[in-house]
């Protein structure tokens, strides 16, 4: 029998931009660069300012907002004064023009799948988080298919009352893929490398209330913060910025950066003698996955997607913290890890081994798998 033919994808993220540091923007990357290796076309579209777009990125001039901005903002102007059918008639004109067969809308929202016109192209609503009743009702019913990154959303949208029993599996999947440091090196940073942390500027990404919780470690601690394109309130990622440099101020031995060239990332999370994700909430978890890619164990609370990525028992990638434990039972978790070569030597290899389940090509299977 012939193979089929080959897929022409189209991603639709309002905020996307290369090298940003939210998660759905980094997974729609590494979804696309997978199909791309399988031989497939993907773009992504984006209203966001893109300095040179090319084949693989295509801009969306009918969205009519600056960034970053809140999700009354984006809402307001793609569903009010006429901007929706705008909207709609600029994707029917690229799926026409660029032949699509599958359109991913990465978001109710964000994503713009309560915008999904009809149109020749397959609508697939991928829901990285659980969003607003008010998008999520409108997207799904544009949806010939739903795909979730995580169990954790599943079980969170069926809370919700939402029917996710035809929903499909297709987890995030990593960008890049350095070789991990060698076990040498992976020795000298236990005994002698700092404690590094990486998020979004977000409330319940909780990086203020680690740093609060770190006066009496003495590693250490280098926190780099980044930007998304999107935020809960207007000028709350300055906000929290402002608040993480005053926590960190109060540290013998931290740092915070913000900003980040996410190509540059794997290489900073491989020089990390452990990576804490301190967050609340995780609907998939990449930036532990990518600590995990460059043999760095992880310490992380028992929250969201967390504990089923990083495994518990002998096949751990990391040390999984009560929530009930706070902030400063990471910290403690972090330290004694840091104490004992085995365990540590241990968890770096099963991190790494872990990972291997989500590069981009395997990830782009699942999915071609789910939409044909």
């Amino acid at each position: 029998m012939p193979n089929p033919p080959p897929l022409t994808v189209a991603f639709v993220l309002a905020s996307y931009t290369p090298n940003a540091p939210a998660g759905i923007e980094r997974a729609t990357a590494a979804l696309a660069h997978g199909l791309r290796q399988l031989g497939h076309r993907a773009l992504i579209l984006t209203a966001a300012p893109i300095d040179t777009p090319d084949d693989t990125v295509t801009p969306l001039c009918s969205v009519g907002v600056t960034f970053p901005c809140d999700d009354d903002e984006l809402r307001d102007a793609i569903s009010t004064h006429g901007q929706d059918a705008l909207l709609a008639a600029e994707l029917c004109e690229i799926y026409r023009e660029h032949r699509v067969d599958v359109a991913v809308y990465t978001d109710g929202l964000w994503g713009l799948g309560r915008a999904a016109p009809i149109s020749r192209a397959r609508t697939v609503l991928a829901m990285h988080v659980v969003g607003h009743d008010q998008d999520l009702e409108p997207a799904l019913d544009r949806a010939d298919l739903v795909i979730a990154p995580s169990p954790t959303v599943l079980d969170q949208a069926h809370d919700r009352g939402y029917n996710t029993g035809d929903w499909h599996l297709v987890p995030n999947g990593l960008l890049h893929d350095p070789a991990p440091p060698p076990d040498s090196r992976r020795e000298a940073l236990r005994r002698h490398g700092p404690i590094r942390i990486l998020a979004r500027l977000g409330p319940e990404k909780n990086v203020r209330a680690l740093l609060d919780a770190g006066r009496l470690v003495c590693r250490t601690i280098e926190v780099i913060v980044g930007e998304a394109g999107f935020e809960a309130t207007v000028g709350g990622q300055a906000a929290e910025l402002d608040q993480c440099r005053y926590s960190a101020a109060h540290l013998t031995l931290a740092t915070v950066h913000s900003g980040v060239d996410w190509d540059r990332v794997p290489s900073w999370l491989a020089q990390a003698a452990v990576v804490i994700v301190p967050s609340l909430q995780e609907t998939f978890g990449l930036v532990a996955l990518e600590a995990m890619s460059v043999g760095t164990p992880v310490v992380a609370f028992d929250v969201g997607n967390l504990p089923t990525l990083l495994g518990v028992g002998d096949g751990a990638g990391g040390v999984i913290v009560p929530r009930s434990w706070g902030e400063h039972g990471l910290w403690r978790a972090a330290e004694q890890l840091l104490a004992d070569p085995v365990r540590y030597a241990h968890l770096s290899r099963a991190a790494y081994y872990r990972s291997r389940d989500y590069l981009p090509t395997t990830v782009a299977e699942t999915f071609v798998k789910a939409v044909r």
